[in-house]
């Protein structure tokens, strides 16, 4: 992987490299400023504005500039998908800014298990876009992590991405057990649901305890390590950067900046647009502090080994366990297990005290060991925490919150400004999606290509004019 620039480059580097306006050509604009709306009906009888730019859109200009805040999840998924569909004979430019790093915040701490059920076994709204988008990018990471590795000369057995063993839910309390078996008979072909009882679960998982003899099982699940996935993703943009420069003779470049932005004003001059993918850090931006529905919640995630004198260990093609704690497995006797829930904090930081990692732990060990009593034989390793951005429930769940900002900033430059927020726990479902429908609109300076539940938010805003 390239070294990341130093901060004080960034600027110098975009001046030189893809700045048109160095240069005016009346016959390519690149932008006039000037938005104009248009006001859509929605299902439910309201209205919402979609933002248009009213001159040449990016994908006809022969240069394109993009810069995204946040190396998480939903930050490197727009960051694909803008390199990916930006118009073949445009110069492009996408530069991604993150002071923490790739997985330096709450996307790195994830736990990693994937599926696109909810904890009653339902498929989620739109479950099934969802887990079809995201599955195409763990493809596109693992290719380049294949790439890495031959290149490296690397064949080691911790240089994957996705464990493919499946994950289970055992039911643990007595009314959710109709529930889950009703809703397991509706479920997608691509991630199926098996109905077990407890001498099934435990033929895949010795030790496990069923107690009202009822476990969902779902074999096309999978655990996924959350910061070599994201590494991956950003040396798949890497590559497909270099390949399209070859094919197409024009320059198409990805940075990563560890350089901090402390508001959206540092970049309007140098954009097109600029998508915010900060989770929580969202509230470090003064122009969007106090105005987005979102809620944090600070999650510690504990690292547990099964010492080496003790028995028993976790077999290989064994499950990953969800329940009221998670039970991740990493192999035969390494586990991440989470999560707590630490509501409205401020707590940024991903490391722990001791005294928090050992109170966390004891908590989650109390709730895994109803139904893997075997956790209390293993050790504490450490512990890492992650800040998540959690939005406001409707009626189609916890929907991430997509859509322009311009309106809700009050800016009137000419640099349109979007945002990628409130994932919550789902951010690795989520963002194969959120990052594809938001490149689109990017692509497009059109926000209604993204579909009106997402962006549902802003119509409650009283910041945002109409």
């Amino acid at each position: 992987m390239a070294p990341p620039f130093e901060p004080h480059t960034a600027s110098a580097l975009l001046s030189s490299r893809l700045n048109p306006l160095q240069n005016p050509n009346p016959l390519n604009p690149v932008f006039v400023g000037a938005h104009s709306r248009i006001r859509r009906g929605t299902r439910n009888g309201g209205s919402r504005y979609n933002v248009l730019c009213t001159a040449m859109s990016p994908r006809n200009m022969s240069s394109s500039r993009y810069a995204i805040l946040g190396a998480g999840f939903a930050g490197l998924s727009v960051a694909w998908h803008l390199l990916k569909h930006t118009h073949k004979g445009s110069h492009v430019c996408v530069d991604i800014f993150d002071d923490h790093g790739i997985g330096g915040g709450a996307s790195g701490v994830a736990g990693g298990l994937l599926h696109p059920y909810s904890p009653k076994a339902k498929l989620l709204w739109k479950g099934a876009e969802f887990w079809k988008e995201c599955l195409e990018l763990l493809a596109v990471a693992e290719q380049a992590n294949s790439v890495q590795r031959v290149k490296e000369s690397t064949d080691c057995v911790d240089g994957g991405i996705v464990l493919r063993r499946g994950i289970l839910r055992p039911a643990t309390r007595q009314k959710s057990v109709d529930i889950l078996m009703e809703n397991a008979s509706s479920c997608l072909e691509s991630c199926i649901l098996e109905t077990l009882d407890e001498k099934a679960a435990q033929s895949l998982i010795p030790g496990l305890c069923a107690p009202f003899d009822l476990a969902i099982y779902m074999p096309g699940a999978m655990s996924i390590q959350p910061k070599r996935y994201l590494q991956a993703l950003f040396s798949a943009c890497q590559n497909l950067a270099n390949d399209q420069s070859k094919s197409t003779g024009k320059e198409i470049i990805i940075n990563l900046h560890t350089q901090h932005v402390s508001n959206l004003q540092q970049l309007s001059g140098e954009y097109d647009s600029v998508i915010v993918c900060l989770g929580a850090r969202v509230n470090t931006l003064p122009e969007l502090l106090g105005k987005l529905p979102l809620r944090t919640c600070r999650g510690i995630v504990s690292e547990l080994h099964l010492p080496t004198a003790s028995r028993g260990e976790y077999a290989d093609q064994s499950p990953s366990i969800l329940s009221d704690a998670w039970l991740a497995f990493q192999g035969p006797r390494q586990v991440y297990m989470g999560s707590t829930w630490d509501w409205n904090s401020e707590n940024y930081d991903q490391n722990v005290s001791k005294e928090e990692c050992a109170e966390a732990t004891e908590e989650l060990i109390s709730r895994a060991s109803i139904f893997y009593p075997e956790i209390r034989r293993w050790s504490l390793v450490g512990a890492k925490a992650g800040l998540r951005a959690m939005p406001p429930l409707t009626e189609n769940g916890s929907v991430p919150l997509l859509g322009c900002l311009n309106d809700l900033i009050g800016d009137r430059t000419n640099c349109m400004f979007w945002l990628v927020g409130g994932l919550g726990a789902r951010g690795l479902l989520y963002h194969g999606l959120v990052g594809k429908l938001t490149s689109q609109a990017a692509i497009s300076c059109d926000e209604s290509v993204i579909p009106f539940e997402f962006i549902d938010w802003k119509k409650r805003m009283p910041c945002i004019v109409s």
